[in-house]
């Protein structure tokens, strides 16, 4: 079957995705971090205050804690989404996840580049390919694609604990102008790894 006739059926096409074998196990999480067990070779990233995604004292926030897997070169998530994120019911909500995606992809970056870069996101296309559930495992992962000196391709998926993908997202991130990150200074002292 074509790449084309491949995206019309629902499939990704073959050079879009992460391989197969690239995808990290299943676990679980919630708000304040996973639930279960993470595989011993995952680093932590740090987090911040208050960013709605990843936000230690943001009281209306996710609270997601993201991992680097060195060994397959992805920024890693388990994650479970309470069903107060939802659209429809059971049904997390689209744009809960184009969120987690949008911080996934960009923290990719993070993973290939020395004194964790801030940089933002100019463009975020994503692709819904199934109803992703609430209360449920999910995984997900985001990862570079191609990095220049000041824009970055990123890519990510989220998936369900059988490997399954439910949405796709990729984007181009830059470098921020300096006056964008003029308020960073004070927060940089707030920016660690969750204990």
């Amino acid at each position: 079957m074509s790449e084309r006739a491949k995206e019309r059926e629902g499939e990704a096409p073959a050079d879009s995705r992460a391989p197969a074998d690239s995808r990290p196990g299943d676990g679980d999480s919630g708000a304040g971090g996973p639930i279960g067990d993470v595989p011993g070779h995952w680093k932590p990233q740090p987090t911040s205050r208050m960013c709605f995604v990843c936000g230690r004292e943001n009281p209306v926030g996710l609270h997601v804690q993201f991992y680097e897997d060195h060994e397959k070169q992805q920024v890693v998530v388990p994650l479970v989404i309470p069903e107060h994120y939802q659209g429809y019911p059971g049904i997390a909500h689209g744009g809960i996840l184009a969120t987690i995606l949008d911080e996934a992809t960009g923290r990719a970056l993070m993973m290939a580049m020395e004194d964790d870069p801030f940089w933002v996101t100019a463009k975020l296309e994503m692709r819904y390919r199934k109803p992703t559930p609430t209360e449920t495992p999910l995984t997900v992962v985001g990862w570079v694609v191609k990095q220049r000196s000041r824009t970055a391709e990123v890519a990510g998926e989220i998936r369900l604990a059988d490997g399954t993908v439910t949405v796709e997202a990729s984007a181009l991130i830059v470098c921020p102008r300096e006056e964008t990150l003029k308020g960073w200074d004070q927060e940089q002292q707030f920016w660690r790894v969750q204990s």
